[in-house]
């Protein structure tokens, strides 16, 4: 399984649950798990992040990191998008005629979605979205889109149960 992350996977295990500083053990981890090939970030995600900045207008440590070559080399999904496929996540699992504004609320999720429904049974989307099913449109979340398509999705915790993560994974290597 091929599990695609959303940059608030990313975002949110960085203010969080694994700060650089504290848990410097899951950034690294997540470097392993994209060089065996478990875990990737398709590049319209990565760009979500690669420039965050913290309060003083510097680069963050979730895009400090996002830029080292080591990460990209590892983490970054190297295929092109297929507009057929992103198409239809926009059309069949948002909207069927979205605006200019619907198109910004809704974001990269398209691509991500796009990426999983390529290979539908061997890709998994994570995402720290929770279901929202009675929402339309542009508000819908990315479970929920899934959900639609048929593309497996779960959340970060879960992904960290299913790859066995811990602070001493390397002994296991």
């Amino acid at each position: 399984m091929l599990y695609l992350l959303d940059a608030n996977t990313l975002i949110n295990a960085k203010r969080d649950y694994y700060q650089f500083s504290r848990v410097p053990e899951f950034w690294d981890w997540l470097i392993h798990q994209g060089e065996i090939g478990n875990v990737k970030i398709p590049s319209e995600v990565y760009d979500e992040f690669k420039d965050t900045t913290d309060k003083n207008g510097k680069k963050d440590d979730l895009a400090l990191w996002a830029n080292k070559k080591e990460v990209k080399d590892a983490l970054l999904l190297r295929e092109e998008p297929d507009p057929n496929l992103v198409s239809k996540v926009l059309y069949e699992g948002y909207t069927p005629d979205p605006t200019d504004d619907d198109l910004v609320k809704i974001g990269r999720d398209p691509f991500l979605i796009a990426y999983a429904l390529h290979n539908i049974r061997e890709r998994c989307v994570v995402t720290a979205e929770a279901s929202k099913p009675k929402t339309i449109g542009a508000n819908r979340k990315v479970p929920d889109v899934c959900n639609t398509l048929n593309v497996k999705h779960c959340n970060l915790f879960q992904l960290i149960t299913t790859l066995d993560f811990r602070t001493d994974w390397q002994k296991f290597v």
